[in-house]
């Protein structure tokens, strides 16, 4: 009998990282960590951090018709959030020893530290010719929908590690609740998947593409699958 109590005892830690689905985003957000602590009958608490990106409902990819390569149309940052969390987990139900899934409620909040990254793109001044034969009239830049007024002679978008020493830096905060369900055939595994719904906001507008309604308070639902251990 004190064999099954012990074997049915609450973990006392618990490490777990996923890969996060938003609505602010395109196919993959981005991703998490997550360590947690139980503190006694249905409650632990965890520290968690986010890493994802908040793209525009108004971002449109096209095609350059020189190249081929593709850019966001009018797109003038990439926003990337850090999101340092502390929260709580209230156990609904428990899943069975080996078997089962186990539902949590989720409620979390923190800082966001959302990074301004410039968009740049290789536009070409001297149009589809190509200027003068020797004479390279191309140059990549910060995306400007109000400089470079001709999509057509943009040549393609730069990776986002071209503007990442130019990044901006703004704090902000924000909060999610959330339910999770969890499961794994043993019990120091865990496998589970988390949805809910996160707040954010910035005391600036995050400015994504300049000729769009730029906002300084998001909402998104969100997806995460997560693996861990726990002990």
């Amino acid at each position: 009998m004190s064999a099954q109590r012990q074997e049915e005892e609450p973990y006392k830690r618990e490490f777990n990282y996923g890969i996060n689905f938003n609505t602010n985003a395109g196919l993959i957000g981005g991703g998490m960590v997550k360590s947690s602590r139980y503190l006694g009958g249905n409650w632990s608490k965890f520290w968690a951090l986010e890493i994802v990106e908040v793209k525009s409902p108004k971002e449109n990819r096209v095609f350059s018709i020189q190249t081929g390569n593709s850019f966001i149309l009018g797109k003038s940052n990439y926003l990337y959030v850090l999101r340092p969390q502390y929260g709580r987990e209230f156990i609904f139900f428990r899943k069975a020893p080996e078997s089962g899934v186990q539902v949590n409620g989720i409620l979390a909040g923190g800082p966001s530290i959302g990074l301004l990254v410039p968009y740049y793109v290789s536009y070409d001044y001297a149009g589809p010719a190509g200027g003068r034969p020797g004479q390279s009239r191309v140059r990549t830049e910060q995306y400007d929908p109000g400089k470079h007024t001709s999509p057509e002679y943009i040549r393609g978008s730069s990776g986002f590690l071209t503007g990442m020493q130019e990044a901006n830096p703004n704090i902000g905060a924000h909060i999610k609740s959330g339910i999770s369900f969890e499961y794994g055939r043993y019990r120091e595994d865990v496998t589970g998947v988390e949805v809910g719904f996160l707040l954010e906001a910035y005391p600036n507008k995050m400015v994504l593409v300049p000729q769009a309604k730029n906002a300084s308070f998001f909402t998104s639902a969100y997806l995460t699958l997560y693996y861990g251990r726990r002990k």
